[in-house]
């Protein structure tokens, strides 16, 4: 196979990849062919292959193992974490919308939550709320906040949902952090956050989905309210990089 004057080289290797896949003769985990293989059978050179898995391997469509090759992983989180944090660095995103894009998602999660998750699940959810309740430690509070709101999303049992999660979860462990200090020091709101969260446990117990998706709503209301309030007092770090990096 030739490269054409208007194709690159490495777009052939990503093409033929690309339709391996399609046609179902690559699958997940399946171990791509090596390097030199690859070159000689679409005619490009070894360095041509290697930008192709280096650009597929940021994209998570594979997994390379130093000594073992390339893998077909189906990663696409990376990809989307990579493009998130890059648009946040750059003040493409901002907190609201960070907001905005997580609410739309577990909006959607804990309807499907409700008439999905099990009974392990919601004894996890009341352990975690015990837990923030009794906790004194802001820090392994955000943590456990964090962890709930995961677990609804893992309840779902949509894979999208928790691939959307993941992508946002560098922003989010920076965001959480800080809005739960904002919300709880600038209101001294504590306990009506406790309440949202047992409001919407409670309604996941109950299995009742209009009941749940009201409790997220009120808690993503007080979050945006106080998303606002924090940026017109300028609360929010500049420093985005460096907190992001933590």
């Amino acid at each position: 196979m030739n490269a054409s004057l208007h194709t690159k080289a490495y777009e052939i290797v990503l093409e033929y990849i690309k339709r391996k896949i399609i046609n179902g003769e690559f699958q997940l985990g399946d171990k791509l062919p090596p390097e030199r293989e690859l070159a000689e059978a679409l005619n490009v050179g070894r360095n041509s292959v290697r930008e192709a898995l280096r650009v597929l391997n940021i994209m998570g469509v594979i997994t390379s193992e130093h000594g073992a090759g390339n893998y077909i992983s189906c990663n696409f989180q990376k990809n989307l974490v990579e493009s998130m944090t890059m648009m946040f660095l750059l003040e493409e995103l901002d907190y609201e919308e960070v907001s905005q894009l997580r609410e739309a998602v577990e909006l959607k999660a804990v309807e499907l939550a409700a008439e999905r998750i099990t009974d392990a699940q919601l004894e996890e959810l009341n352990s975690i709320l015990s837990e923030l309740q009794t906790s004194s430690d802001e820090s392994y509070r955000a943590v456990m906040d964090k962890r709930l709101h995961y677990l609804i999303a893992r309840a779902s049992q949509n894979v999208m949902i928790l691939q959307i999660l993941d992508a946002l979860s560098d922003v989010i462990d920076v965001f959480v952090c800080n809005m739960r200090g904002k919300i709880i020091t600038s209101m001294g709101n504590r306990q009506l956050l406790q309440r949202l969260h047992e409001r919407i446990v409670e309604a996941l117990s109950c299995r009742d989905r209009a009941a749940a998706k009201q409790a997220m709503r009120e808690h993503f209301a007080l979050v945006n309210a106080n998303i606002i309030k924090a940026e017109r007092e300028n609360i929010f770090p500049k420093d985005r990089g460096k907190r992001l990096a933590l």
